[in-house]
């Protein structure tokens, strides 16, 4: 019987990796918006009803995009904080990984910046991202408190409204009209709000 129940968890695990799998291939290719439930479980060959065993809308399967980004960022972060590393670098290497992964999944930009703006959400989605949000700025505000704890970063300024900023970087560069990259775009403007909040120049 155990035997198989774990077959049956396996058989599982193994639809949603192909869902998702299929999801970000068709995302890439057609775009979040002309894609359909269809279109995502013709890729991963499997019938139009198993997508429901598993998400409830094309949006879950973005905020668990953005989920596995979070995770990326942590992990790294748990790395660095080991070797005790200052929070500017801790700042720096978060958002460096958030750009990538926006940079590579594009189709996933619009529900990260609307998590900053609820007025922005694709309809049915306010639940999805009040979970998504938190996630992200938890990571960056509890960075920003220790940093002004240790007085690395500026404490004249809360870290809410200074992890907002952050947010704010990645809409600023896809926005942007400048001839560089995203990334460059985002590493540039980071290292530019990394210099205001320093401890120091809270006395300027």
């Amino acid at each position: 019987m155990e035997e198989k129940m774990g077959r049956r968890e396996r058989k599982k695990m193994l639809s949603r990796q192909a869902i998702l799998a299929a999801a970000v291939e068709q995302f890439s290719h057609k775009g979040f918006k002309e894609t359909s439930v269809a279109d995502i479980m013709n890729a991963a060959d499997l019938g139009i009803g198993t997508f429901y065993n598993y998400f409830q809308s094309k949006e879950e399967i973005l905020v668990q995009l953005m989920q596995e980004m979070v995770r990326e960022v942590a992990t790294e972060l748990k790395e660095l904080r080991a070797q005790n590393r200052p929070a500017r670098d801790l700042l720096e290497a978060g958002c460096r990984i958030t750009a990538a992964f926006l940079d590579k999944n594009r189709y996933v930009l619009p529900l990260f910046l609307s998590a900053a703006d609820h007025s922005g959400l694709p309809e049915g989605s306010d639940k999805q991202t009040k979970v998504l949000s938190p996630g992200f700025k938890v990571i960056f505000e509890r960075i920003l408190r220790e940093g002004q704890e240790k007085g690395e970063v500026r404490s004249d300024v809360p870290a809410e409204l200074i992890a907002e900023m952050f947010h704010s970087i990645y809409q600023a560069a896809a926005f942007s009209k400048l001839n560089i990259s995203f990334q460059e775009n985002v590493a540039m403007k980071t290292r530019l709000l990394l210099d205001g909040i320093r401890a120091e120049c809270a006395n300027v």
